[in-house]
């Protein structure tokens, strides 16, 4: 019998250790006084979802929740009504809990938010982030959305110098009053054209890594003034080229992650490459490097420079209130408009931060776009000029 129970009380013990390495708890709780620490009497919030960018679960009824490690970091999909204390996201440490504290945000159903893109930080343009960053403040927005090429390049160089757009960046953005959400854009994948860069697939921080590293989950959500915002990561990779498309994970994760969204809430995306573009046909066909207009993936030849599962990832979000996608990219503003039973979905691209850029003729400012949602109804936005000089990068 001893031996029979030290054997039990061995594997219990085993159990707990497997369970401890491959998962990670935490809780979500109200920061009533928003100092970012869980004090007394701080109550924890139930039903709010948490992912791993892969499982997503839902707090119990004392703010609690466990999750698989997953890909090392977790995040908060910050519910209506709250906004977020401190980083959204934690990556994922061997032992800590993870504590989300989250405070009750005093806009209601009508607000504004700032879409803004490419900006392409680097010492020798930073004021052109700074201008961003007065622009934006000045417009008193409840958040603003940058789609992507938020470094110089991070693609073709070496770590030193990839770290220095990143670090930059991040300096930068902490200047900012108004909140922000990013996502990555082709340059903020670390290393991949290793012909230039001479960085190995085994490093640490190759391809999506070093975004992770410093901004966290390249995918998430928010839900703000009764609009569900979806954060999409629309740059894959095959071998040393990007190209858009969204993973079969991603893909799998915003059914998820929508399945907990009410069926008639607005539904926004914002990501860097655009879901549809007519840009391809002004600026005319490339087959030169460094970003030619077709690529071949696992032996299908699809265009570039636009999503090329579109109607996988469409026919997700098309299942609820899909009613405006943003993006990058093109360094242009660019509004399509396309009803399709009864509801209309538009794909809006902004312009560039780092530079005015031209096309078939057509010169396209740097700015920013206002939107402002009354009740669910987002309007068709205004475009507000950086109010820099235009000269091109």
């Amino acid at each position: 019998m001893f031996f029979l129970q030290t054997a039990l009380s061995s594997l219990v013990a085993a159990h707990l250790v497997v369970a401890q390495a491959t998962t990670v708890s935490g809780v979500v709780f109200n920061d009533a006084n928003a100092n970012g620490t869980r004090d007394r009497g701080e109550q924890g919030i139930a039903g709010v979802a948490v992912s791993n960018q892969d499982d997503i679960v839902t707090t119990d009824a004392t703010g609690a929740f466990r999750i698989s490690r997953g890909g090392g970091v977790v995040f908060v999909s910050v519910p209506d009504g709250y906004r977020s204390i401190g980083r959204f996201w934690r990556a994922v440490a061997d032992t800590a809990a993870i504590a989300f504290a989250i405070a009750p945000s005093s806009a209601g159903r009508e607000f504004t938010f700032v879409h803004a893109s490419d900006t392409h930080v680097a010492p020798a343009n930073v004021e052109r982030t700074r201008r961003l960053r007065v622009l934006v403040d000045s417009l008193h927005p409840k958040f603003a959305l940058i789609t992507g090429d938020l470094v110089r390049d991070a693609l073709r160089v070496p770590e030193a110098e990839a770290t220095s757009y990143y670090e930059l960046f991040a300096r930068e953005t902490a200047a900012f009053k108004t909140p922000l959400w990013v996502v990555p854009g082709n340059h903020e994948n670390f290393g991949i054209e290793r012909s230039l860069s001479k960085v190995s697939e085994s490093h640490p921080l190759y391809g999506r890594g070093m975004y992770h590293h410093y901004q966290g989950p390249d995918y998430y959500s928010f839900t703000s003034g009764g609009v569900h915002f979806v954060a999409l990561n629309t740059v894959d990779i095959d071998d040393q080229w990007y190209y858009g498309h969204v993973d079969s994970l991603q893909l799998a994760w915003l059914e998820r992650d929508l399945a907990l969204v009410p069926k008639n809430m607005p539904i926004v995306t914002f990501d860097h490459i655009p879901f549809f573009s007519s840009f391809e046909g002004l600026s005319g066909y490339r087959d030169t490097p460094p970003a030619p207009t077709l690529i071949t993936v696992r032996g299908k030849t699809v265009f570039r420079h636009t999503v090329s599962n579109a109607a996988e990832v469409i026919a997700v979000l098309r299942k609820h209130r899909f009613v405006l996608a943003l993006g990058g990219h093109i360094h242009a503003v660019e509004h399509l408009s396309y009803e399709v039973d009864g509801l209309r979905t538009r794909y809006n691209q902004s312009s560039a931060i780092v530079a005015p850029s031209d096309v078939a003729g057509m010169r396209f400012r740097s700015g920013v776009t206002l939107y402002r949602v009354r009740r669910g109804e987002i309007d068709a936005g205004e475009f507000i000029p950086l109010g820099l000089p235009e000269v091109r990068n």
